[in-house]
């Protein structure tokens, strides 16, 4: 199985640790974003994980016509470009459009196709095109083994850097469930795969107007994700998550971070570490063969 690189970070079996994609759900200013880059990256830098930045230039899919959707692409390119620069970190976003595709690559690093559009052919092949890292988030009402579809547009688009999120699946209305054997599973499609520990908790639409969510059990799905093995940890972060403009009742508290983040490398130490049955089914699905005994 490849490993992904984007500028120093990897994210795969090559990395030796889990990396972090974090930042708020959407881009809510220039100093705000800033900020938070800074002590995320802190965070994944205390513990040696590799960090990419998140931020979203529009939200399209929100609830109700009236929520706030973002600062526009222009806009939004414009601050993940002084983010990139200033700290000297990936930066990745997600795009709706086959035509942002081409305008978003000239910035990021990663482009991440939302879970509602992971069938979208044309949005895929948007993204493989540009020759960037391309993160597909499985569909809330897709199984893991037909994401193996989704590979095959990017791969047939020229794309081979693939990453595959796992963020829960529909379980009745305005609930998700998180099956952890996904993981293993799409991580034998020959991709890494990542952990969306924040939208896993979410309740789309139970709030009537804007998705619901139950943050206080994001750590304990982080924690299993990276018990099970893990490439990447996505995770939207803020300081004041309850006035966050978007996916409020989603988003880590950033305090929280530090302390999850040490919690996640020292779980994945013993994954990766022993022969035990996590180890040995995350190595098959990496492709890897079994040790031999002596």
């Amino acid at each position: 199985m490849n490993t992904v690189w984007v500028g120093d970070v990897g994210i795969g079996p090559a990395a030796g640790k889990p990396a972090l994609i974090a930042g708020p759900c959407v881009a809510e200013g220039l100093d705000l974003c800033l900020m938070i880059a800074e002590e995320a990256k802190a965070a994944a830098d205390a513990v040696g994980m590799g960090f990419v930045f998140k931020a979203s230039f529009d939200k399209a899919n929100r609830s109700s016509v009236g929520a706030y959707r973002g600062p526009g692409l222009e806009d939004g390119i414009a601050m993940l470009a002084e983010i990139k620069a200033k700290l000297g970190v990936p930066v990745v976003t997600d795009i709706h459009e086959t035509w942002q595709a081409e305008r978003v690559a000239e910035v990021v690093d990663i482009i991440q196709i939302p879970a509602f559009l992971c069938r979208q052919t044309d949005l895929i092949d948007a993204a493989a095109r540009t020759g960037k890292v391309v993160n597909i988030k499985k569909g809330q009402f897709m199984s893991p083994w037909d994401m193996s579809n989704a590979v095959a547009k990017a791969n047939e688009a020229g794309g081979t850097q693939v990453i595959l999120t796992e963020r829960g699946a529909s379980f009745g209305y305005n609930t998700l469930v998180v099956d952890m054997c996904s993981l293993p599973i799409m991580r034998g499609l020959g991709h890494p795969v990542c952990m969306d520990a924040t939208h896993g908790i979410q309740r789309p639409g139970a709030a009537g107007t804007a998705s619901g969510g139950r943050r206080e059990f994001i750590p304990h799905l982080a924690r299993a994700a990276a018990a099970v093995g893990i490439d990447a940890l996505f995770l939207e972060v803020h300081p004041e998550p309850g006035r966050a403009l978007s996916d409020a009742a989603c988003m880590l508290p950033l305090s929280d971070l530090p302390g999850l983040l040490r919690d996640v490398v020292a779980i994945d130490a013993v994954v990766r570490g022993h022969d035990n049955p996590a180890q040995r089914l995350w190595r098959k699905g990496a492709g890897q063969d079994e040790p031999q005994s002596e």
